[in-house]
Parts: C-alpha cells; structure tokens; sequence
C-alpha cells in the first residue's frame, strides 16, 4: 500500500506461521483513536515508534511522550542489525530504508529540550484542583477565585499569580462570601500547601510565559513530513500527577483551538498518551467526563488519540469504546485481575477463526502482536496475530551530545527559552496595596490623630497637638477627704429624712470653708 492512504505495521501469520498478508492502519481513519497495550518488554514502544514514523511520513505532525528516553532515538537514522534484518524480511518489507525523522525535543522543566508553559488562566480551575488532589469545599473556592480573577481584570498567568489572588481572598472573606459562598481562611491555606508541594515538585516551572503555542506542534517540513514532538518525561514520571494534568490540558486546548474539519483524507495530528492509566487513577468522575468528552470529540477536528498502556482494564469502558485501531502485545495471566484483562482484551476485538484470541494473548512473542484496524466504511477488521515491522530510526535512546545538536537546529530555537514576566495579578494586587497603605498614610499625616477629648472648660472640642493651649486657673473640683468620707455617709444612710439631715451639715460645712 501507498504511504499516502496507509500506514504498514507488519504483516500477519497464519495457523503455520508462514506470510498472510500486510496489516495497515488507514490514514483517513487515523483519527478514530487507538490502544496500544502490552506487558513491560513486549514492544509497546517500537509499535509506538513506527506508528510515529509511519505518520510522519504521510505528512501527518506527531505529539508523543518519552517515559523512558528509548524513544528518543526516533530523531537519529537507524542502522542495519541482524534482528531487524531478518523481521523486515519475515514480513516482507523490501526494500527496508533507513531514515532520521524531524523531531521538536520537550521538557516542562526546559533540561532535555525546550520548555512548555502554560498559564494559569489556560489551566482552569478544573485541572488545577485534580493537580492538586483538592477537595470539593476546596475546589469550590478555586472556582471563585477564577471568577473574582476575571471580574476584578487579574490576570493569571504563574504561580504567584495564583498565590497573591487567594492571599487577597482570604482578607475580603467576609465580602466575598456575601456574594459567592463561603470562603474560609482554611480552604485557602490548604490550597496554598497544595501549591508550595506543587512548586517544590518543580511545578512552578510549567506555568508561566511565553506559552506554549499549539501551532508549533503542528508544524511540517519543507519536504511534507509531519514533525515529530517527543517530550521527556522521564523527569516529569516522578510526579505523575502533573504528567497525566498536561497532557489533558493539551488535549483539551487542541479540542478548543482547532476548527472542524469532518471526515479528512488523513489526521491533523496524532496524539500518542503514554502510560495512559495516570490519567484515569483516582480521578473524580467529572474528570472522568471531561477525558470521555474530548476523546468523543475531537475526532471532528482531525486530532487521533492513541492511548498506550500495559492494561486495557486501565483505561475506562466509556473511553474504550471510543478506540477504534487496536495493538495488542503480549500479557500475563498469573493473577485474576491479570486473567481479567486477558479477557477483556480479547472480547474487543472481532473473533477470527484460526485461532483463540484469549489463549494467543498470553502466547505472543516479543515485537508481536494482535492487530485489528478500522477498513472499509470504519469497520473493524479481523483480529491477526502479526509480526510488527523494524522501525526505520534508531532503536534506542540517543546520546545527550546528539540531543543538544538537535535542539539547536530546532524550528523553535529561541522562542520558548526565556520566562516572560509581565504585569499580572501578583503586581497589579501588590500595587493596589500599596496605594492603599499610602492613602491611609497620607489620611494620617493631613488629619492629624483620629482620637479627640473631650472639652471640659466648656470651650468646644479640645485643640489638636499641632496647636497647645493652656487651660484658664480655674477653682479646684477635687473632693476633700472629709467631703468624700461625708458623701460615702450618705450613700449609706437609707432613709430619705436621713440624707436630707447629712445634705444639710454637709452643706454648712462647705459655706463655711
């Protein structure tokens, strides 16, 4: 078949094991989705490659993850080993060309390739809080701080962003649970932690500016090859959290940036998601609905999502029906939920006769596989069991010096390398704060002391300190102590006849002074 209407995988076997025919993965059902699944060791990654290959070369721009650093050898040409000799001629593959691919390096924390950013408005409050593992009474207040953000004109592109706008709603809880709920000082503290973790995982390095623009991973070269974007993860495995976020987060961009295209000659883009089960452990169901969402819809705007996995059971049935072109390697049944999977994975594909889907499973070798593709009006093909082509690259990963020389004469060299700070809501909420402390310096200054005594000379208020006067000689009003011991006298007298009697000494006696 014609690089320009298929992708060849390798070729099928019959019940002897002699030469069947060619498998292929048609390029205008390439946006129906896809599974790759297969214990540790049993060549999910070289399917990977040569899928990846495969579609470049059909024009088709390419966004995959490098869990291990093996796939990273995509961007070197292969060379002639006795192995791959001998499966290209197996399946017949003649002539067998290598080639190097034009591959874009990745890296959220900007070491093995150039930095992805995005910004916290990009990011939503949604993913946000599933990469923080917040609770709903949290997530809930993460809501109302996106939408005070976007009242009040804020703009929150990093993380300190983010951390000032929450400081600056844990002060005005009062007013701004009136109006939206309750805001505790709490919730806001709690996710303030979230965030430091968040920042001390490395975090802080995927949002900010200049973000990442999705046109760049859909670049194509002078010659009609897709690009190929690898991005490291290695690093980024060591939290899976902000792996599995990410790339949500840019399947989602892809679904809301991208216009419809319906039914095209071939996708454009292919998205590979490599250890797919980070994505769906532990998710709340509205994450859950997002993922089924987007993977529903986004074939119409010419994006196919191909999930690679070790267990078909880790990927939700409501997405699972979504998958139309299925690889399925080798898995082991030495435990239920292994005998499980087994199962699972063998009813969904179509039955074929010559042999027992489950049973061939467990018995596939290294760099084969059970295919089935989408053919002829979007139907399913026969599940067969196929020996998988070599890849045309590199087997293997490439050396740091090899890496290096690739960034440099990368299409995006100099673009992303540098962080953008501009004004957002960190300085417009410091500035604010700092005109009011000044005001309220200035009120200080201008008016004098906010507290005043009372006048008892009968003369109005009682001057400011800025202007002393001296109080007129006056009598004193003090008591005597024979007064004050006459006065307790009276106090207690009961009677009204007594204290008129005590009134009237008390009286003489003061006349008579």
């Amino acid at each position: 078949m014609a690089q320009d209407t298929g992708i060849f995988l390798g070729a099928s076997r019959k019940p002897d094991d002699s030469y069947q025919k060619p498998e292929e993965l048609l390029l205008r059902y390439g946006n129906r989705h896809g599974l790759v699944t297969g214990a540790t060791g049993t060549g999910k990654t070289v399917s990977l490659q040569i899928m990846a290959e495969g579609f470049s070369n059909a024009g088709v721009p390419v966004f995959c993850a490098d869990v291990k650093g093996d796939l990273s050898g995509i961007a070197m040409m292969g060379t002639a080993q006795d192995f791959l000799l001998k499966r290209a001629s197996e399946i017949r593959l003649d002539p067998y060309e290598f080639q190097e691919f034009p591959v874009i390096f990745w890296d959220l924390f900007g070491e093995q390739g150039h930095p992805i950013r995005a910004t916290v408005s990009e990011m939503g409050p949604l993913l946000l809080s599933r990469l923080m593992n917040l609770t709903e009474a949290q997530e809930g207040v993460m809501n109302i701080a996106f939408r005070i953000a976007d009242e009040e004109g804020l703009l929150l592109l990093d993380m300190k962003d983010l951390q000032a706008l929450l400081a600056n709603i844990a002060g005005r809880a009062d007013e701004i649970g009136a109006r939206y709920g309750n805001v505790t000082k709490q919730s806001v503290g709690a996710i303030q932690r979230s965030l430091l973790i968040l920042e001390q995982q490395g975090g802080a390095n995927f949002f900010g500016e200049p973000a990442l623009r999705i046109s760049d991973l859909m670049r194509t070269t002078r010659d009609g090859r897709g690009a190929i974007s690898v991005l490291a993860a290695d690093k980024l495995m060591m939290n899976p959290r902000l792996y599995a976020t990410f790339l949500l987060w840019l399947m989602s961009e892809l679904f809301e940036v991208l216009p419809e295209v319906g039914d095209a000659d071939k996708p454009r883009l292919v998205f590979f998601f490599d250890e797919a089960h980070l994505l769906f452990d532990d998710a709340p169901k509205a994450l859950i609905d997002r993922v089924e969402q987007v993977v529903r819809l986004i074939r119409s705007k010419g994006v196919g999502v191909y999930f690679v996995t070790q267990n078909p059971l880790d990927v939700p049935e409501t997405v699972l029906a979504q998958l139309g072109n299925r690889v399925q390697h080798a898995l082991r049944a030495y435990t239920p939920r292994e005998q499980k999977a087994v199962r699972t994975a063998a009813d969904t594909f179509r039955p074929n006769p010559d042999f027992d889907c489950a049973t061939a499973i467990t018995q596939l070798g290294t760099g084969e596989a059970l295919v089935s593709t989408l053919q002829e009006k979007g139907v399913p093909s026969m599940v067969q069991r196929t020996l998988i082509r070599p890849p045309s690259s590199r087997l293997g990963p490439i050396t740091p010096q090899e890496r290096q020389r690739v960034i440099a004469a990368s299409p995006v060299a100099g673009q992303y390398d540098e962080t953008i700070d501009r004004e957002s809501a960190f300085e417009m909420l410091q500035k604010k704060a700092s005109e009011a402390q000044a005001a309220e310096q200035k009120a200080r200054e201008s008016g004098g002391s906010r507290w005043t005594l009372p006048d008892f000379d009968g003369g109005g208020s009682a001057p400011a300190p800025s202007q002393p006067r001296r109080p007129a000689p006056r009598p004193s009003n003090r008591q005597t102590v024979t007064e004050a011991a006459i006065k307790s006298v009276v106090r207690s007298v009961g009677s009204s006849l007594g204290r008129a009697i005590v009134r009237g000494i008390l009286g003489s006696l003061s006349r008579g002074r």
